[in-house]
């Protein structure tokens, strides 16, 4: 349904800047609301109204909703390091809980009925199959992934509470980038890492070799943010025909370790990517690899990009 308007919260940021451009290039209208703290204000493009605020702040975005009066809402600001969450829980229980608690009440004040939510594969925490699905065991190993669950469950409360409409999408890892203005920049993830440690000339770090896997490192599963943030707009146009509840995992179905991540740098840079092993992170496990046949099947939304193009296109942005 074009000419719908969707407010994305985290909209400046790496993944929200992605969703923003596939939001209007579906013909819809974007709103975008942000604070700041990661994101970045030249990630909205031109004529894309811009409010900053905190999502925290329950009284913020209930003014906003009832201003901007859009059709849905897609959530995506929250703080997102596992490792981080552990040595730091109380600020992810602000951040992350408390944001999406001022949201629901914020949605509920001001009459929206559908939700895109941001969540992760963390709620998984380490899933002893080949293929993680969407019914597993929800068992998170970090606040960050308790974060994410209870986000989850509270909107899919309010949603049959209200006879609202919900999309939970627990993302897998994201790389790649669409453009270069639009990089991740992020400090946690490994991707970036590798590429700022190569520019540099040091090497990049590996947390642990000692994994139950084929090489030692740790498996995931890594999506292109361009197929991310369609999976977003097929949430919305889904919501948009149907008030219902529905979670989805969003990966390529496919394993890559770490030092698979590495050499698939080595072939973009054309350089030697030796790298440094120390201890494993808290809240690293071992494996995590999504099945994607509930989303292909419901939502017919397929990821097209394969690692050598994810990180292909973040090597060409970090060399500009």
């Amino acid at each position: 349904m074009t000419g719908t308007r969707w407010l994305i919260t985290g909209g400046a940021g790496y993944v929200g800047a992605h969703v923003v451009r596939a939001v209007l290039a579906s013909g819809r209208e974007a709103v975008v609301v942000d604070d700041l703290s990661t994101g970045a204000r030249d990630r909205v493009p031109a004529g894309v109204a811009f409010l900053d605020g905190s999502v925290t702040d329950a009284s913020f975005l209930t003014g906003v909703l009832q201003a901007v009066r859009p059709d849905g809402v897609v959530h995506l600001a929250a703080k997102k390091s596992p490792t981080e969450s552990v040595s730091d829980p109380l600020r992810y229980a602000r951040e992350n809980v408390g944001g999406v608690t001022a949201l629901a009440t914020a949605a509920l004040a001001a009459g929206v009925e559908r939700i895109v939510f941001s969540s992760s594969c963390s709620v998984y925490g380490t899933p002893d199959v080949e293929l993680v699905r969407e019914d597993a065991p929800l068992l998170p190993q970090s606040p960050y992934g308790d974060s994410k669950l209870y986000g989850e469950r509270l909107l899919a409360a309010a949603a049959r509470a209200h006879g609202t409409g919900l999309v939970s999408l627990r993302y897998f890892n994201v790389a790649g980038t669409a453009e270069p203005a639009l990089a991740d920049t992020g400090a946690h993830n490994l991707v970036p890492l590798a590429l700022r440690a190569l520019r540099s000339g040091t090497s990049p770090v590996v947390f642990g070799d000692d994994y139950p896997t084929p090489d030692g490192t740790c498996v995931r599963d890594y999506v292109h943010v361009e197929d991310l943030a369609e999976a977003h707009v097929r949430a919305a146009a889904a919501l948009e025909l149907d008030l219902s509840t529905a979670t989805y995992n969003v990966g390529r179905g496919e394993g890559s370790s770490v030092l698979e991540v590495l050499d698939a740098l080595r072939r973009a840079s054309g350089r030697d990517v030796a790298h440094e092993v120390r201890e494993r992170r808290p809240g690293d496990p071992a494996r995590v690899v999504g099945s994607t046949e509930r989303i292909e099947a419901e939502l017919g939304w397929r990821a097209r990009r394969d690692l050598d193009e994810m990180v292909s296109s973040a090597w060409r942005a970090a060399e500009r």
